[in-house]
């Protein structure tokens, strides 16, 4: 199955201020990002499937009426840091996260790991569906869990992958992990 993945465009969040699962706005431009990516996106698609927030929803809805939300999309939980200015973090706090991304978790937020154990969740289960072309609109840490899930790479060396704002990347999830492979950026 061919799948396109879309990093939401730019948010309407002050530069240097953490926000994972808050639900913020794009940026009132935004219609004019997605039409810089939309043509690299096939027209025949069998499903639209978008993190429930709205960031994602309002590109996932340019793209289908009908697309459907899964939780396990959605961005790590930042936890009492999200709206935070990172700056205004404890640099104590925010070093020991740095050092042990994958399992240490920010205040009341999520770690690396629970993030990817939900992409998995979801890539298996898509992995047993019979669409031929998905798109899934969604956020960094996500996406960088899905580079890891099909290259799979440590869990530290996740945040070497960038990932931009409108970033499309194209792959296929085959019926075994053996099948899988990265077609494109697109």
């Amino acid at each position: 199955m061919e799948i396109y993945v879309i990093r939401h465009t730019k948010v309407d969040v002050p530069p240097g201020h953490c926000y994972g699962q808050t639900d913020v706005n794009l940026l009132n431009d935004y219609p004019d990002e997605i039409a810089l990516f939309k043509n690299r996106i096939p027209a025949d698609l069998d499903a639209v499937i978008s993190s429930p927030l709205k960031r994602c929803t309002f590109i996932a809805d340019d793209f289908s009426q009908w697309y459907s939300t899964d939780d396990r999309l959605m961005e790590m939980n930042f936890g009492s840091w999200e709206m935070n200015r990172w700056d205004d973090i404890p640099k104590d706090e925010l070093q020991n996260w740095m050092d042990n991304i994958a399992l240490t978790c920010p205040p009341y937020g999520e770690n690396l790991f629970a993030v990817q154990e939900r992409v998995t969740s979801f890539l298996d289960e898509l992995r047993k569906g019979t669409y031929k072309k998905v798109l899934l609109v969604t956020h960094a840490g996500p996406i960088r869990c899905m580079w890891n899930y099909l290259l799979q790479t440590p869990l530290n060396n996740t945040f070497k992958i960038p990932i931009d704002f409108g970033e499309v990347f194209h792959f296929n999830l085959g019926n075994t992990s053996h099948d899988d492979f990265i077609i494109k950026k697109a």
